[in-house]
């Protein structure tokens, strides 16, 4: 007759890795997971460029792990047959399919 004996892995907390110490980057802070940076941008100015001939300057309010935005007071920017139209908006819900560049603090205006 075989008896199989059951052994129990006791592993103590101060054995394993910190969070931290899981992403390389973490040693090293000038380097950021994109969205980190993302997050760092909530609350300021963000250029964001389409894939299409459109640009959009606002504050970024939030978004989700599909780069879904919310921006606020936006100043959209269109390449059109007739010259570049502007138009003012308050508050947008950004589709992030669409997106080709983020540019935190940018604009596309020199200021």
């Amino acid at each position: 007759m075989i008896v199989a004996a059951k052994t129990t892995t006791i592993i103590a907390l101060s054995s394993l890795p910190k969070l931290g110490s899981l992403n390389p980057m973490a040693n090293n802070p000038s380097q950021l997971l994109p969205s980190e940076l993302i997050d760092r941008c909530i609350g300021s100015k963000i250029w964001v460029i389409m894939k299409g001939d459109k640009e959009l300057v606002g504050t970024l309010r939030g978004f989700d792990v599909y780069v879904n935005m919310v921006l606020e007071d936006v100043t959209e920017y269109e390449v059109t047959a007739e010259g570049r139209r502007i138009t003012k908006l308050d508050q947008i819900l950004l589709n992030g399919n669409n997106i080709a560049i983020l540019v935190p603090g940018g604009s596309p205006d020199p200021e």
